[in-house]
């Protein structure tokens, strides 16, 4: 039967397909399949290297390309063959090894040795490897890549807008001013020291057998070193060699994958609510499309959409995120399928988070500070000077300087002669005065500007 994705119980797979294809090839059955079968040939590929496969110890420069074909190549009509075979052995491991024994056969050089596809392997030595390889790819060179390009654009606009004043909000009340590219900046530190924890986590891998003890490799081989076999081929399959497991690869990377996920997606979901709430505050201007319609019956509106759908993808992705940390690291002894269902779905957490971070960025390019509204709005606030006006009076020890500064503008709105008169009659030194006098909503900004431009 033909699909649309028109027709996908899924938007991951339907509305938004189109913004997350790179993901495809990785987490979709087919790329499961085909990392699979990755695995399975370059084990077969190092037992042959490691003289454990009699009759032959070295493979050609073009044994190696017409094996590594079976997956370079691996296509729709290998995969829809391998979904044959599943029907049949109603196991999906089992047959991508008939399915590769099939290849193999067809290869006069290589047929006699069919028998060594999955030898001593248990199905999780090839799903674990498969998975990590996967994920592997998706950290690196997708996920990796996306959220740089962000931070990257959150720093350019951060130093962009280093010094443009603007009203600060404590508790939603006026407070000490700061600049925009100051608060962009904060979300910048944030999200680097995530980006760092990120590009350090290992992505693990096992190949040890049916419980994690190499059992029938030493009844093959009891003098062959199996353990160093083991962490060469998961090295160099570009994963960090876990020795110690039951049958499964306990997925403590993953949930500490997930936790990191999870943090990078807390921090944006402040973002796009912070984002969200200067839009409605008028510090934003949206740029206007001009097809695009903001509301089936308020014709004038600019909604801010992007941030709002980013939000809600992210959560989605969080609350997957949090599943795979509480429950893929327990099992039930050696073994059980608790983890299958859920591993199937990982994608389905990297997909809203991508189709997030996308969102962002889309949302960040219709984006300009609305400069006039940030200025008016600070001018009117001229009590947020209370703060360094009682300071200089601490500083020369004038009495109760917090509390005659609470009395002069607590639930008032002041102006600058009202403070000025006020500054004249201290008992201060004539350059405190003059200091004090220089300041205004917009220029006390302490160091903002500086913070923005080297976030």
């Amino acid at each position: 039967m033909s699909f649309d994705s028109l027709q996908a119980i899924s938007p991951i797979d339907g509305r938004y397909s189109a913004m997350l294809s790179e993901l495809q090839p990785l987490f979709s059955e087919f790329g499961f399949m085909r990392y699979r079968i990755e695995v399975e040939i370059r084990w077969f590929q190092t037992l042959i290297e490691a003289g454990q496969i009699k009759g032959i110890s070295s493979l050609s420069k073009k044994d190696t390309q017409w094996l590594h074909a079976i997956f370079e190549n691996f296509s729709l009509q290998d995969a829809q063959k391998i979904k044959e075979i599943e029907a049949e052995t109603q196991h999906d491991v089992k047959a991508v090894e008939y399915f590769i024994k099939d290849k193999l056969s067809k290869n006069k050089k290589l047929a006699p040795y069919c028998e060594f596809v999955h030898f001593t392997l248990t199905s999780e030595d090839i799903n674990n490897l498969a998975y990590g390889m996967i994920l592997k790819t998706a950290k690196e060179d997708i996920i990796g890549v996306q959220l740089f390009t962000l931070i990257k654009e959150l720093q350019k606009q951060a130093k962009k807008y280093a010094a443009l004043p603007m009203l600060a909000r404590t508790h939603g009340q006026p407070a000490s001013p700061t600049t925009l590219g100051k608060e962009l900046a904060n979300f910048v530190a944030r999200l680097k020291r995530q980006e760092f924890q990120w590009k350090h986590l290992s992505i693990l891998g096992k190949c040890n057998g049916a419980v994690g003890n190499f059992n029938a490799h030493v009844v093959v081989d009891d003098e062959y070193d199996w353990l160093s076999l083991s962490e060469h081929f998961v090295n160099q399959l570009g994963l960090s060699w876990n020795p110690y497991t039951t049958q499964i690869e306990p997925h403590d990377f993953i949930a500490e994958l997930s936790h990191c996920m999870m943090q990078i997606n807390t921090i944006l979901v402040d973002f796009c609510r912070d984002i969200w709430s200067y839009i409605s505050l008028g510090y934003f201007v949206q740029k206007t499309q001009a097809k695009s319609i903001g509301s089936s019956t308020m014709p004038h509106k600019i909604n801010p959409i992007d941030f709002e759908n980013s939000e809600g993808n992210l959560q989605l992705a969080n609350a997957l995120f949090q599943s795979f940390a509480n429950e893929l690291p327990i099992t039930r002894f050696q073994r059980d399928l608790s983890d299958s269902t859920m591993m199937r779905n990982i994608g389905v957490a990297f997909a809203h988070s991508l189709l997030a971070y996308k969102k962002v960025m889309t949302g960040l390019e219709r984006l300009a500070p609305n400069k006039q509204v940030l200025l008016e709005e600070l001018s009117t606030h001229w009590e947020l000077l209370a703060e360094p006006i009682q300071m200089m009076m601490r500083r020369y020890q004038c009495p109760q300087a917090y509390e005659q500064l609470k009395a002069l503008t607590r639930g008032k709105m002041v102006d600058r002669e009202t403070l000025h008169q006020f500054i004249d009659q201290l008992l201060l030194p004539v350059e405190a005065k003059r200091k004090l006098k220089e300041l205004t909503p917009e220029n006390y900004l302490g160091l903002a500007s500086h913070l923005a431009k080297n976030a």
